[in-house]
């Protein structure tokens, strides 16, 4: 599977001739760039909030797909199944300053590509569920997680997710980025959590990783550029 970094919380992720785009944030309001690129499946994590959900400027004709309309059980789109796990954003956020906005919508999906099982944690700003926990351990190959802390789960609750679901691989999302216009936490504050064995800095935006290829025991970390 091929793997790009956007920005925020959006990556292209490619294989089995098939392309995925996850979170489209909005340029205006964002400081990224337009992606400007095609994919086959857009997958959002809510359809209210513009930092995750403006698929406007993915080209081609994707199917796009809300994963807070999704059933629990799942739904098989372009051949992969995509599996919901309803989440509370932060409830510290003004959604009284929002209108539109409910605290409680947002969503965890899950899905297989290139025989990797993938886990994007959405926006998330609470600690993950224990039902959501025991129904993803050892399903995971994968962790797309948030790292920047602020409005999105803290690191401490993050490390119990990691340490119950157990990925083999995390790349953190949802960070720093001088270019992006929100005031919240480096990708270093996560990965100082970690020995330094146990993290690759990319200096890039892809990463192919193939399912022979992960680590077997403790997770490995692998932080890519953003790329918009």
């Amino acid at each position: 599977m091929k793997i790009r970094f956007y920005a925020h919380a959006s990556f292209r992720l490619e294989a089995d001739g098939l392309s995925i785009i996850t979170d489209p944030y909005n340029p205006r309001r964002s400081g990224f760039d337009l992606i400007g690129e095609p994919a086959d499946l857009v997958i959002m994590s809510s359809a209210t909030d513009d930092f995750h959900s403006d698929p406007s400027h993915v080209l081609g004709k994707p199917v796009v797909v809300n994963a807070l309309e999704l059933p629990p059980s799942g739904t098989v789109l372009r051949g992969i199944t995509i599996r919901p796990f309803l989440a509370y954003e932060s409830l510290t956020f003004d959604y009284q300053a929002e209108a539109g906005r409910d605290p409680d919508a947002n969503a965890l999906y899950h899905f297989i590509l290139g025989g990797l099982r993938v886990l994007h944690m959405g926006d998330i700003g609470n600690p993950v569920a224990q039902k959501h926990l025991e129904a993803l351990r050892g399903e995971v190959d994968v962790l797309l997680a948030l790292t920047g802390g602020h409005a999105t789960i803290a690191l401490d609750d993050l490390d119990e997710a990691i340490r119950v679901i157990g990925p083999r691989v995390i790349i953190p999302m949802h960070y720093y980025s001088p270019r992006g216009v929100l005031k919240i936490d480096p990708v270093e504050r996560f990965t100082e959590r970690f020995p330094a064995n146990a993290v690759t800095w990319i200096r890039g935006a892809e990463l192919e990783l193939k399912p022979d290829d992960l680590p077997i025991r403790s997770p490995h970390v692998f932080v890519l550029e953003q790329s918009r």
